[in-house]
């Protein structure tokens, strides 16, 4: 095909996940090892079990497998009456016994969806499987120097040497495939932004540690009229398509970065005429592009075989029995019912369970629409400002309960307490009577009030005639005068009504 012929054609992406979840469990997959390493001097949450040491027997750790239940009830997949684990054989320096326990064939977890919206539209991806596996290690690539060892870690290519740390090994993961459904990278964000949210309300996983979601990504470019109209492709385009695929991305963001990349890649290869290697792929985060790191693995360089030191794995006799919480769109959709909320609104509370749970907890003691509006809108902006999560607060529930509370009663205004209390409440660590207290911020009285309003009108008169000329700017302006006059501590509602008797009066 000439490169003119190449420049004609219309491409379409095909993309296809594999992603690594660490799970919430105290211990690890096959041994009693501490999951909770953060902070750990490095190799001090091992046993011979997790290094790998000659005649040490793996143990599956029922808490692991239960988490594993959850996610397969809550993307509605198949759950078979047994399931095996196998060996996965590859060498690398992490995965100190040179193989890999995890499941190939029989999977946990088969044949699952899950939806999520992209841009206000729903969608639904096909889930291949969700399996068991263990963690390896962590590799940190170092230059030589005299600084912190964290300030010299540095890419493998500018690396003098390599240190290991066996405490992540053994850390139950599952990893959920996806089947190649994605045909944009934004698609794929949207998908691991629910996906994560799925997976916190389930409380299998946690996303503030280090390395618990890691994804691969495989994408190739096809001809776009082999896409109908459904988004769907023909088994026997893809198996033709070369592909590939980008490894160890972090994040959402960084997943919609790489794709991005790699999709523009592969189009100028194809549009110059030029083939598409069949290949595996880094993600440099630093500078936003992928760069090779070797010719793809087919299935069997891993040169698969049953684990002979675990038993096959039956949960049928109590898997109905493993609970699992309310979802986030059960939440969304009972939240805009019970409590009268907006779609948009119920979206911000059901953002992560935590932000749920605060906004119930808030929502028991106080109207749920002022409740509603303090923590969708007031709490959860102001965090955000301040790059602060909702369980940075946690301990605090009391004191923004109070703020609330102080509103509701009306002894403060609520621009105040947006504005002032709540801000200096964050920035200071005060509670809300003492920034009260100290800011002068507590109700005037109705006669002061009163007295404002008649000293605004009489030192403005030109404001007075041009309200009376039918200028709207005009009141607002003695609003202003007023509410200043007053500390910003009269109700701008009241200071309205107030000046409109008197104007008219």
């Amino acid at each position: 095909m000439t490169a003119q012929a190449s420049e004609a054609r219309e491409l379409a992406a095909v993309i296809g996940l594999e992603v690594h979840v660490q799970l919430e469990t105290a211990t690890k997959i096959f041994c009693g090892c501490s999951t909770d390493v953060a902070g750990a001097e490095p190799n001090t949450h091992t046993c011979p079990v997790c290094l790998g040491l000659p005649g040490a027997l793996p143990v599956i750790n029922e808490g692991a497998v239960e988490a594993a239940v959850k996610v397969g009830k809550a993307i509605d997949a198949d759950i078979p009456e047994e399931t095996t684990f196998h060996r996965k054989n590859y060498y690398y320096p992490d995965l100190p016994k040179n193989f890999q326990i995890t499941q190939y064939d029989s999977p946990i977890c088969q044949d699952g969806e899950l939806e999520f919206s992209v841009e206000g539209e729903r969608r639904s991806v096909d889930i291949r499987r969700a399996h068991l596996e263990e963690d390896p290690g962590s590799i940190k690539h170092v230059r030589e120097g005299s600084g912190p060892l964290e300030s010299r870690t540095c890419s493998i290519e500018r690396a003098d040497y390599t240190l290991i740390d066996y405490n992540r090994a053994g850390t139950p993961l599952m990893e959920i495939v996806t089947e190649p459904d994605f045909r944009a990278p934004g698609e794929v964000r949207s998908f691991l932004e629910k996906l994560e949210e799925v997976l916190e309300y389930l409380g299998v996983f946690d996303a503030t540690r280090d390395g618990s979601l890691r994804i691969d990504a495989n994408l190739s470019m096809v001809d776009a009229s082999e896409v109908n109209e459904d988004g769907d492709i023909d088994e026997a385009v893809l198996e033709d398509a070369n592909r590939t695929e980008v490894k160890n991305i972090s994040s959402h963001k960084g997943a919609e970065q790489a794709l991005s990349f790699e999709a523009s890649r592969q189009r100028k290869l194809i549009q110059s005429g030029r083939a598409v290697e069949q290949e595996t792929r880094h993600f440099n985060e630093t500078h936003g592009n992928t760069v090779s790191m070797r010719s793809k693995e087919e299935e069997k360089d891993y040169r698969y075989f049953r684990e002979a030191d675990l038993p096959p794995l039956r949960v049928s006799h109590w898997k109905d029995e493993v609970p699992i919480p309310e979802l986030p769109d059960a939440r969304r959709e009972r939240f805009v019912e019970e409590y009268g909320l907006s779609e948009e609104a119920a979206s911000k509370l059901t953002s992560t369970k935590q932000v749920a749970d605060f906004f119930e907890d808030v929502a028991e003691r106080f109207d749920a629409n002022l409740a509603a509006t303090w923590v969708a809108d007031n709490l959860l902006g102001e965090l955000n400002y301040r790059d602060m999560e909702i369980t940075d607060i946690d301990d605090r529930f009391d004191e923004v309960t109070r703020l609330v509370e102080l509103v509701a009663e009306d002894e403060i205004t609520a621009k105040n307490a947006h504005e002032t209390v709540l801000r200096e409440m964050l920035d200071t660590g005060d509670d809300p009577d003492t920034v009260v207290d100290r800011e002068g911020l507590g109700k005037t009285s109705g006669d002061e009030v009163q007295q404002a309003v008649v000293d605004a009108i009489d030192e403005n008169p030109d404001a007075v005639e041009d309200y009376h000329s039918g200028e709207g700017g005009a009141l607002n302006f003695l609003v202003g005068q007023v509410m200043q006059k007053t500390g910003g501590s009269a109700d701008p509602g009241d200071v309205n009504g107030l000046l409109r008797e008197e104007l008219e009066g």
